[in-house]
């Protein structure tokens, strides 16, 4: 697995200026594309698919400053796991340590399985100054992982980092049934990957992951290693909560081959 090269914008990359263009299905999140992106008439690219998952651009720089906060200063490198259109990726390229300018994370790196949505990041990025401060990859980040754990000598060097100054942020998809109508969310059911999926691929740092915002709390504290504490925070947009983020203390390493949980 190496760098992603500058990926060209294809037919699957979007810029919509009028209603007219959107999909029907797509344009009631269009009407509220300056809460996602208040900068999107600057030539922001959307995927179809990128509209239904992307957190909005005032959600996510509030999480890149909790997660510059809440995780150690010795943590020096982010991984996001699911870029997306680089909503996530770019605030954390543009989070600073508490001088107000020295950048917080040394490197930032950025996986997407998707070459157009992928393409869409390194576009916004660019918009936003930050495109050659991340690592862009386009690949599995489940691969990537199991590669960095297990055999960093498949990963480029770039993409070879010290786990134990390494953080993982991952904002996955919210398939599944119920998410948007129960009361509380089971996160067993959530798809293509459950709670103990996200988990096991990432419990051996610490990780912040993007969730429903009723997901279920007695599932998510199930995964505190002994002696710590899961922090979870509410984001909301206009009064109305968005989304949560459980922040994930690194499995203490007796336990990193316990999955604590059925997948």
């Amino acid at each position: 697995m190496k760098r992603a090269n500058k990926l060209p914008l294809t037919s699957e990359c979007h810029h919509w200026t009028r209603l007219g263009e959107v999909p029907w299905d797509l344009q009631k999140y269009w009407q509220q594309r300056y809460t996602i992106f208040p900068y999107y008439n600057e030539g922001i690219y959307m995927t179809h698919d990128a509209w239904y998952g992307v957190t909005p651009e005032p959600v996510a720089n509030q999480i890149a400053r909790d997660l510059s906060s809440i995780i150690s200063p010795s943590k020096t490198t982010v991984i996001d796991a699911f870029a997306g259109v680089g909503a996530n990726s770019i605030s954390l390229a543009l989070a600073t340590a508490e001088d107000g300018t020295t950048p917080r994370w040394e490197k930032v790196i950025a996986i997407e399985l998707d070459a157009a949505t992928l393409a869409c990041a390194q576009h916004n990025a660019s918009l936003h100054g930050v495109a050659d401060d991340i690592v862009w990859v386009l690949g599995d980040s489940f691969k990537y992982m199991d590669a960095l754990l297990n055999s960093p000598d498949k990963l480029e060097e770039d993409l070879r980092v010290d786990v134990a100054t390494t953080a993982v942020f991952a904002s996955p998809p919210w398939g599944g049934p119920g998410y948007s109508t129960d009361e509380i969310f089971d996160l067993n059911t959530m798809e293509p990957y459950n709670l103990a999926a996200l988990h096991n691929a990432y419990k051996a740092m610490d990780h912040a992951l993007y969730l429903p915002r009723t997901s279920d709390l007695r599932q998510i504290a199930k995964l505190a290693p002994d002696g710590t504490k899961i922090e979870v925070v509410q984001y909301c947009v206009e009064g109305a909560s968005k989304a949560m983020v459980a922040y994930i203390p690194a499995a203490k390493h007796e336990d990193t081959d316990d999955t604590r949980m059925e997948t």
